[in-house]
């Protein structure tokens, strides 16, 4: 009898303690958002806006110039690529200083400093998913691309890029408060990733030898996850889900350190 109380305070402890970290993550969310877009203009629509007028006008573009997509729809292809990209690239992008703008709050027992980076993942992770919904079903009612085959497929990969990018971005804001020069390394890092990542590839076009090495980017596999929903057997995709698992798991657990060790070093702004 004693036991089963136990089990209960536990169970009652733990949801307890999911609710306050859910209004911790929610209050960080909106503050981020005033902070960033305001009380006027359009505010959060913009986070949606952005990536949704850069994919429209990429689609369009490479498909006036009848860019070679292997026998697959452009604009498909355009969008299976571009829209996990942003995602990579708004959340890796957007942890540098993260840590030091939101020391302040730190006197709050229950926020800690990976919270901020949580709130910020989110936020950017609502806004990019947002614009693809709303870029796929305009382009999808044009006629212009065809229906996604695997939706299951599909939000495994944008989870695990928003995943795989929380993770990196871990890394990003815990270095940036320790040097200061990975500050101005994360652009031209996210640059030199373009050509390995995916995007503009699919693995089952590369030789043999080139296959091997580009499945030892944990990008690629978000991308191929990504594009398997979206194209279904009409492709040919290889990933491995236990592999991708594991980079975002280890990544992740790096990350997490390196916040806790960053801790001492950050200077307010």
């Amino acid at each position: 009898m004693h036991q089963v109380s136990a089990n209960a305070s536990g169970g009652s402890q733990f949801i307890t303690g999911l609710k306050i970290q859910g209004r911790v993550l929610g209050a960080l969310i909106m503050r981020e958002m005033l902070i960033r877009y305001g009380r006027e203009n359009i505010g959060f629509l913009w986070l949606a806006l952005e990536p949704m007028i850069l994919t429209t006008g990429v689609m369009i573009m490479w498909t006036l110039l009848n860019h070679e997509a292997h026998g697959l729809a452009v604009a498909a292809f355009v969008l299976s690529g571009y829209m996990p990209l942003t995602l990579w690239r708004h959340i890796t992008g957007h942890a540098v200083s993260c840590l030091r703008q939101n020391m302040p709050l730190m006197y709050h027992r229950q926020i800690r400093l990976a919270d901020a980076i949580i709130a910020r993942a989110l936020l950017e992770t609502a806004g990019t998913t947002a614009a693809l919904i709303i870029v796929y079903t305009v382009a999808r009612l044009a006629g212009i691309i065809p229906p996604y085959q695997n939706l299951g497929l599909l939000l495994a990969g944008w989870l695990f890029m928003a995943w795989l990018s929380f993770a990196v971005a871990l890394i990003f804001a815990a270095g940036s408060e320790r040097f200061e020069f990975v500050e101005k390394l994360v652009p031209p890092f996210q640059y030199l990733t373009l050509p390995i990542c995916g995007m503009f590839f699919m693995v089952a076009w590369l030789p043999s030898g080139a296959q091997k090495l580009a499945l030892y980017v944990p990008l690629v596999h978000c991308f191929e996850l990504f594009r398997a929903g979206v194209f279904g057997d009409s492709v040919q995709t290889f990933y491995d889900i236990d592999y991708l698992a594991k980079c975002c798991l280890f990544t992740t657990a790096v990350g997490l350190f390196l916040i806790n060790v960053a801790r001492h070093h950050i200077k307010f702004e």
